[in-house]
């Protein structure tokens, strides 16, 4: 049960965008189109999961054991670089259509601070790695409903009378807030469901 609540908790009460504010430059910066959401956020899915298991195993394995933990920042931006690389020369083999939409945004998977984020956020909270890659999982799956229900509604702005004072930029922050306000409907979801099931 306690693996059902971390899932629905990264899905929709702490969503990694919209409630954590992790992941803004590419949630703002790809959701022009739904297509080029769904495929951002398939490579983001990838990275993150990778990303959470080798920085666990890393965590647990080398910088804990060895007394260097103060290299943890360092270390998981090091992976997570190197599996960007490695994502970004799988898509130009297998989806050059892919890799040519998403353009300079696949490499700012790189600095992407959700994939961190949630690679960090694991260690933190002393998740074992089966929580971890819930998490990462969930995570995923919170960025890109997020990612590409954004992306809908920026799809349905071009047919919609915007006045021309809040044309372009501002529209796009009014409507990330107003998504950001829906989700924030979902707060407490966990708890209740933890009191319902009797966790603490």
């Amino acid at each position: 049960m306690e693996y059902i609540l971390i899932f629905i908790a990264a899905i929709f009460v702490n969503n990694i965008v919209l409630s954590q504010f992790l992941g803004i430059c590419p949630f703002l910066g790809v959701s022009q189109k739904v297509n080029t959401s769904l495929g951002m956020s398939a490579a983001v899915a990838f990275v993150m999961l990778l990303a959470t298991l080798v920085t666990w195993l890393v965590q647990t394995f080398v910088l804990t054991p060895f007394g260097l933990g103060y290299l943890q920042t360092l270390s998981f931006i090091l992976v997570i670089a190197a599996l960007v690389q490695m994502v970004e020369i799988i898509l130009k083999k297998v989806s050059p259509p892919l890799y040519q939409a998403l353009g300079v945004f696949l490499p700012l998977i790189t600095t992407n601070c959700a994939v961190l984020g949630v690679a960090i956020s694991v260690i933190q909270k002393d998740y074992s790695l089966l929580m971890s890659l819930d998490y990462a999982i969930a995570s995923a799956i919170g960025f890109g409903l997020a990612l590409v229900l954004f992306a809908g509604l920026r799809e349905q702005q071009e047919f919609a009378a915007i006045p021309k004072g809040v044309k372009g930029v501002s529209i796009t922050l009014i409507t990330a807030s107003l998504l950001s306000l829906a989700f924030m409907g979902f707060s407490g979801v966990d708890g209740g469901l933890k009191q319902l099931f009797g966790i603490e």
